[in-house]
């Protein structure tokens, strides 16, 4: 019988050299811009008690936990979004920092949902957060940084946008009507579907509610209802420079139940994919999870990978910079330290340990080879440099694999050559 053919599992994936370089790009250009906005860097566990998720979650992510039993008889669940845990960390430790914490996430989550374009069962968010801050300038400063992030990574105006709602309105629509409170996150769900509903299914559901889905759309067309909170914030984002990345849009209003007031989505400016982006204000999260014990206002967002990346690499600009960044960032090496001789292979040894304890990223033949299969080796790396050790040592020469220029150079300094030449353009060197 033949041996079985392992593949990942449907919804995972495995980071080859290049997606884990891509990867690597997206979180250092999160961490960047959530540090240059103040923000300071957490980390909560894979692995969760399943109550944590179960006591506000609401929606469909019930349905979706990767959850099973441990050999201690827990039952645990993969975390399938990071605000939860947030909340539990808050509760724990919020005595110990002054308010607002704004902190910062970027790590795994699982959903056990179908794969599809935007969507797999295991991903990495950037989750950002603002807790013990209840006034709308908390949700401005956390949209402009949703929209810093979308330009750092090469987006322009134009390319994207920022839809902005309240649940709050919702909640105001639905008292005015006559539902029940218990009845309210289910109408959300149908509000939170409203585009991608069938007309019949849509009116068939809404009439469960006494509505119909021309009053609910009658709502979401007309601007006055947008609340205060969404006015201050506008004002705000203005103030910055940021208005036109912004508009209302009352038919957002996420799927999770603990949202409790403004939420808002970074869509792509032709809504040809899913949410890039989503978040909003969660106040009685903290409280919910604690017991009681911590009552803390907070609102947050996350952002995650497979969608974020698909958008970059649909934006011509955007995968542009992406490119650079992995050409100058992804590469084996710097150096491939040519050995054109064995006999100088101690010195070729000993040239690359000086390298690398000075910082610069070089590597060689593990074996002897051919001049040409030695270069090919360097050109597969994508290193910029090869440093041709061989009978003339120690002289060396050093070659641009992007140009094919030579340039001489003696063993003596050549740390701090090398180092020097790794700062500048790859053309010839001008003396």
């Amino acid at each position: 019988m033949a041996e079985p053919s392992f593949q990942s599992l449907p919804g995972f994936r495995d980071f080859i050299p290049r997606e884990c370089a891509v990867r690597n790009y997206l979180f250092e250009t999160w961490r960047a811009v959530a540090r240059r906005c103040g923000y300071a860097e957490y980390e909560t566990p894979i692995l969760e008690d399943t109550a944590l998720y179960l006591k506000k979650s609401g929606g469909e992510l019930s349905a979706q936990l990767f959850r099973f039993e441990d050999q201690g008889g827990r039952d645990v669940t993969l975390r399938p979004e990071v605000t939860a845990s947030l909340a539990r960390l808050a509760a724990q430790h919020q005595r110990d920092f002054p308010k607002p914490l704004k902190w910062f996430e970027i790590g795994q989550c699982f959903r056990y949902e179908k794969p599809q374009k935007g969507r797999g069962r295991e991903f990495h968010q950037f989750n950002v957060d603002i807790l013990g801050e209840a006034g709308p300038a908390a949700d401005a400063e956390l949209i402009a940084l949703a929209i810093e992030t979308m330009l750092a990574f090469g987006f322009v105006a134009g390319d994207f946008v920022i839809r902005v709602s309240d649940r709050k309105a919702w909640m105001d629509f639905a008292s005015r009507h006559g539902l029940a409170e218990d009845a309210i996150p289910e109408f959300l769900n149908i509000i939170d579907k409203l585009e991608r509903e069938k007309p019949e299914l849509l009116k068939s559901k809404l009439a469960g509610f006494g509505l119909t889905p021309e009053l609910v759309r009658d709502f979401i067309a007309h601007p006055d209802h947008a609340s205060a909170a969404y006015q201050a914030i506008l004002a705000d984002l203005t103030a910055r420079g940021f208005a036109a990345f912004v508009e209302l849009d009352l038919s957002i209003v996420r799927g999770l139940a603990y949202y409790t007031g403004v939420v808002f989505e970074v869509f792509d400016a032709t809504k040809s994919m899913r949410a890039v982006a989503g978040g909003g204000r969660y106040d009685t999260l903290v409280a919910t999870i604690s017991g009681g014990a911590t009552d803390l206002p907070a609102t947050g967002f996350a952002m995650g990978d497979y969608v974020i990346r698909n958008l970059i690499e649909e934006t011509t600009h955007a995968a542009m910079q992406m490119e650079v960044w992995l050409q100058r960032n992804a590469a084996a090496c710097d150096v491939f330290v040519v050995v054109a001789d064995e006999s100088m292979r101690p010195a070729a040894l000993r040239l690359v340990t000086d390298l690398r304890r000075a910082g610069v990223a070089a590597d060689l033949p593990l074996a002897p080879a051919k001049v040409p299969k030695q270069f090919q080796s360097a050109e597969r790396s994508r290193a910029r440099f090869a440093l041709i050790v061989g009978a003339e040592y120690p002289a060396l020469k050093l070659k641009i694999l992007a140009s094919r220029a030579e340039e001489a150079g003696h063993a003596s300094t050549a740390v701090a050559w090398i180092a020097g030449r790794l700062q500048q353009p790859d053309g010839p060197l001008i003396a």
